[in-house]
């Protein structure tokens, strides 16, 4: 499956774009956009993002003074469908969903390669691995299996999800967008560990899911005292479940509510470098987290004897890339959000070790001070994010907490610089210069 954007008018007539995997396209004046229009008075600076991940692609307008219209209508956000005319200024695109049909090419993201022939998908009847509901979904040949669970099954899992072969659920530790958390016991062995269920938001493939499955062995090599350990992975009755080892305590986030929504300094500093020691690990083998945040940061041990443990590592790339997800961003909360740097937003597929540098860097400020370094109010919008993340300033660590000591509050200031060459370029560089700041 893939999404076509062809440019019909505008600096650009007769562009093409083609997008085969989940991915991001900035349309602005900014210089780093993919559709730049520097000249164009009708854009904004960073005027409308798309998100794309085939069959799906979702527009977001990014707060433009003169609007983003499609089919005509003035929009902020929408899902795009095949033969929908998206415009801005006097640009309009083209938006194509198909499914690629000559055999033996292979289309490359934002490319201007003449385009191959494309057949449009097929709509086929799929039924609920859960319930048995029936209903229609898009899929590249009429044969084509998919695993799909509906909206209700989706929610009754998330609240109460079904036992997995081979291990006695204990209870339940936590839920989120794509799952939820269960302490379990292994039959086998009677160990404790943990079972993270990922339940596909639309109808998938079986080539997607086996795809995810292999993305998750190959980050699975990670061993490290730092990271959770990997330790089994599987499909049942089309859920998902990831099975690591058990870490007896809180996330950072809900260790900061327990203090009153703040660390002290020297165990923020304590809990990053061990991060930091953990992503020295992962960057050496080509690895990156992508999703760094305190929900994200395992803590066990009482103080001084604290151990942060990362987990969750490639998880939500993997489970973008494979088509199991909706839209990413468009699902995400803007709080999430404000800890990817621009690149990340811009580049989705290609990030850097310095992106999560910048994570890092987000993450121990709000473990500092209770709040992110961007001047957004709690309820700011997603598309209010994204902007701030592009165009604000972050603020400076001391103004928001003049006792932190002057040298800690640089270092991660240095960690947050909007220009990834500009921040630490390693994590043990960062990590060094935290063991070493007074």
């Amino acid at each position: 499956m893939q999404v076509t954007l062809k440019v019909l008018a505008g600096p650009y007539t007769g562009r093409i774009f083609v997008f085969d995997q989940h991915d991001t396209f900035l349309i602005g004046r900014n210089p780093d956009a993919h559709l730049c229009l520097p000249d164009d008075r009708f854009f904004s600076r960073n005027h409308c993002l798309l998100e794309i991940s085939p069959p799906r692609c979702f527009l977001r307008d990014l707060g433009s003074t003169n609007g983003t219209f499609v089919n005509d209508q003035r929009v902020t956000e929408a899902f795009l469908k095949n033969g929908d005319r998206l415009q801005g200024g006097e640009t309009v695109l083209l938006v194509e969903v198909g499914v690629e049909a000559a055999s033996g090419n292979t289309m490359q993201n934002r490319t201007t390669r003449p385009q191959l022939a494309v057949t449009r998908p097929v709509t086929v009847q799929v039924e609920c691995l859960h319930c048995g509901r029936r209903d229609e979904a898009e899929a590249s040949a009429p044969d084509e299996r998919l695993t799909f669970l509906c909206e209700d099954c989706r929610q009754e899992l998330r609240r109460q999800p079904q036992p997995v072969p081979g291990y006695d659920l204990v209870k339940v530790l936590g839920r989120g967008g794509m799952g939820c958390v269960m302490l379990a016991r292994q039959k086998s062995s009677g160990r404790a560990v943990a079972i993270k269920t990922l339940l596909p938001e639309v109808a998938v493939s079986e080539k997607a899911v086996q795809r995810f499955l292999r993305e998750i062995d190959v980050a699975a090599v990670l061993k490290h005292p730092n990271i959770v350990e990997f330790l089994d992975r599987g499909c049942d009755n089309g859920m998902l479940y990831l099975v690591t080892e058990f870490v007896d305590g809180p996330d950072a986030a809900k260790l900061a509510d327990s203090r009153g929504g703040r660390l002290p300094c020297a165990e923020t500093v304590l809990l990053i470098t061990q991060v930091l020691d953990a992503l020295t690990h992962a960057h050496a083998g080509g690895y990156i987290h992508r999703d760094i945040k305190e929900q994200n940061i395992l803590v066990a041990g009482v103080w001084p004897n604290l151990i942060a443990k990362l987990t969750d590592f490639g998880l939500a790339k993997s489970f973008a890339q494979s088509g199991l997800s909706g839209m990413t961003m468009a699902g995400e909360v803007a709080g999430t959000l404000a800890y990817m740097p621009p690149e990340q937003i811009r580049n989705f597929r290609d990030v850097k070790p310095t992106s999560d540098i910048y994570s890092v860097g987000m993450t121990a400020y709000s473990l500092l001070t209770g709040d992110i370094a961007l001047n957004l109010s709690p309820k700011a919008s997603v598309a209010e994010t994204i902007r701030a993340i592009f165009d604000q300033p972050t603020v400076p660590l001391r103004e928001r907490l003049p006792e932190v000591p002057k040298q800690i509050a640089e270092i991660i200031d240095l960690a947050l610089h909007k220009d990834s060459t500009r921040r630490w370029q390693s994590a043990a560089a960062m990590r060094n210069a935290l063991m070493h700041a007074r």
